[in-house]
């Protein structure tokens, strides 16, 4: 019987791990204000969908101002070591890789805006389309 259980129990973990190697579905949910923080996450973002992820950013808090046309200096610098801003990079992932890019549902009313203060293209994520995107099976998170 204990034999049986192992067994079990080892399938089990070797499906849920082969489950999350075979991940094809990267959200990655930014919500930190710190620039470098942004800029590393679109660079693993941009690096996952090289190697063929389906990328969307969900950007929430401070980090939904790098979705601004009229973002905050903190998201347009330049970072070292490639003088690359999180905005440049997230901007140059959804060009080249197709990746959705959404604020938070919650992000524009809490600044008194609607859409047209966003750069085209980026729109606003649905809490229960997102919610699905998150828990889908072949979805990983990366939280930054």
């Amino acid at each position: 019987m204990k034999k049986l259980i192992l067994s079990t129990i080892l399938a089990a973990t070797t499906a849920v791990s082969a489950a999350a190697q075979d991940a094809s579905k990267l959200v990655t949910v930014v919500t930190s204000p710190d620039a470098q923080t942004q800029l590393m996450s679109m660079v693993l973002t941009f690096q996952a969908a090289q190697q063929g992820a389906d990328a969307h950013i969900l950007l929430c808090g401070p980090a939904g101002d790098l979705a601004l046309q009229d973002a905050p200096e903190s998201a347009t610098a330049g970072q070292p070591p490639r003088d690359m801003s999180p905005q440049g990079l997230m901007q140059m992932i959804r060009d080249k890789t197709d990746a959705t890019v959404e604020v938070c549902a919650i992000y524009l009313p809490g600044r008194g805006d609607d859409q047209s203060v966003l750069l085209d293209g980026i729109g606003v994520a649905k809490p229960d389309e997102m919610a699905a995107t998150l828990m889908a099976a072949d979805t990983r998170v990366l939280s930054f």
